[in-house]
C-alpha cells in the first residue's frame, strides 16, 4: 500500500516542478469561501495537499494497527480508503495545477 503513496507523492512533485516556472503568485485553493480574492492562497499552500494526503494514511494505518489488527475485513475497508484518499487528493493536486497554468 505504501507503493501507492510514494507514487503519488512522487506524480505531485513531478507535476508540481514541471509547472513551477508558469504558477502565478497566488493561486485558488479556498473554494468554500467567496468568489475573488478569498479564494486567493500563496503558491507554496498547495502543498498543503500532498502533506494533508500523507498524514491521512499513516493515521488511517495507525488506526488500524492499534485497534483493528488481525480483522480482515476491516483491512480491507482502511485498504480501499486509503486507495481513494491517495487517487482523489493526487487528482485534486493535478487539477488545480493544470487549471491555474
Amino acid at each position: 500500500m505504501i507503493f501507492i503513496l510514494v507514487a503519488a507523492d512522487m506524480l505531485m512533485a513531478l507535476t508540481f516542478l514541471l509547472r513551477m516556472k508558469s504558477l502565478p503568485p497566488q493561486i485558488p485553493l479556498y473554494y468554500s469561501k467567496a468568489v475573488g480574492d478569498d479564494q486567493l492562497g500563496d503558491t507554496w499552500m498547495i502543498l498543503i495537499i500532498p502533506t494533508l494526503m500523507t498524514i491521512l494514511f499513516a493515521v488511517n494505518n495507525l488506526i488500524y494497527k492499534k485497534y483493528f489488527l488481525g480483522q480482515e475485513m476491516v483491512k480491507r475497508i482502511f485498504n480501499y480508503l486509503n486507495i481513494f484518499l491517495v487517487v482523489s487528493f493526487t487528482i485534486i493536486f493535478i487539477r488545480i495545477l493544470y487549471l491555474i497554468t
